[in-house]
């Protein structure tokens, strides 16, 4: 298993899908949130869950809820509360909504990270660009996320092609599927 700890993100609107998307039956589980938490419990350590308020889900998990008072809906507000929460220099982050992103995936981005250790950022790169949702991000990181925060600029992808980010990229775009839009939870729901 590994040692890095992991970080769900659950705290978005949803505002395409037109409902809370982490609340969203998946697979045996009740919310996508649950299905993620037990699959990427059983690849590393410790997980937890980036979200609003931790009161919406009716699971045991560990929770971190973005800065009180906060109306910022953007991964901004999540990353700033994780880097006060936690220890560590680095977590690995995933989005709710990528079901699909698989163990392999994860493995060849850590090993990545671990093997250049000068980075600030570690993050996989498909067909699609650049997936800022999926990757490693270092403490080096943590006073341009304070300042991103304060400035009300939410621009993940701008961070990192301004930062030191190691690129990782894979040919297979579909473990990379985003769930933001309802006819992509029904399709996702035939490839489990």
């Amino acid at each position: 298993m590994l040692n890095i700890p992991c970080v769900i993100f659950a705290g978005g609107k949803s505002s395409r899908m037109g409902e809370d998307k982490s609340l969203l039956p998946f697979s045996s589980y009740k919310t996508l949130t649950e299905f993620q938490y037990a699959r990427l419990s059983k690849i590393f350590k410790t997980v937890y869950i980036s979200c609003k308020d931790k009161n919406k889900f009716d699971f045991d998990a560990s929770f971190i809820e973005d800065i009180q008072n906060s109306d910022v809906f953007a991964p901004t507000a999540g990353f700033v509360a994780v880097f006060k929460a936690l220890q560590e220099d680095a977590f690995f982050a995933l989005s709710v909504d990528a079901p699909f992103v698989h163990e392999d995936i994860i493995k060849t981005l850590v090993q990545k990270d671990a093997a250049l250790g000068e980075y600030d950022a570690t993050i996989a790169l498909s067909e699609h660009g650049m997936e800022p949702m999926c990757g490693i991000y270092h403490r080096s990181l943590e006073a341009a996320f304070d300042t991103m925060f304060k400035q009300d600029n939410h621009k993940l992808g701008y961070l990192l092609k301004t930062s030191k980010t190691n690129f990782v990229k894979f040919d297979d775009a579909k473990p990379f599927m985003n769930l933001n839009h309802p006819h992509e939870y029904q399709e996702a729901l035939t490839l489990i």
